[in-house]
């Protein structure tokens, strides 16, 4: 795995902040997260405008399922997530172009 989409749903309590107060809180217990985990990427994408199932996307980059996991604890210590501002809608966790990898391994590449 090297790549994992969580997708969360943005809740009342998160939407009733300011906008800095939501930009204090996101860089406090979401970007101070990823460097306790050396090696791991997060981008966060706005989908509200365009789909009802979640309202955000972060795409988490780790490069081991050790650093996934230990990042996803403390997101799930962090306010974003026991306050909470955030509902985990789903986690998909893929590897970028994994049938290509699987038939090179088939061809024994």
């Amino acid at each position: 795995m090297n790549t994992c989409f969580l997708l969360v749903n943005a809740l009342p309590a998160w939407l009733r902040l300011s906008r800095a107060e939501r930009q204090r809180l996101f860089e406090s217990e979401l970007l101070s997260l990823v460097p306790k985990h050396p090696g791991l990427t997060l981008r966060f994408f706005d989908a509200e405008a365009y789909s009802a199932v979640c309202s955000d996307i972060l795409m988490i980059q780790p490069p081991d399922a050790r650093a996934l996991h230990f990042f996803m604890e403390g997101l799930r210590d962090s306010a974003l997530l026991t306050e909470p501002y955030f509902e985990v809608r789903h986690i998909i966790p893929c590897l970028e172009n994994g049938f290509q990898e699987y038939e090179k391994a088939l061809a024994g590449v």
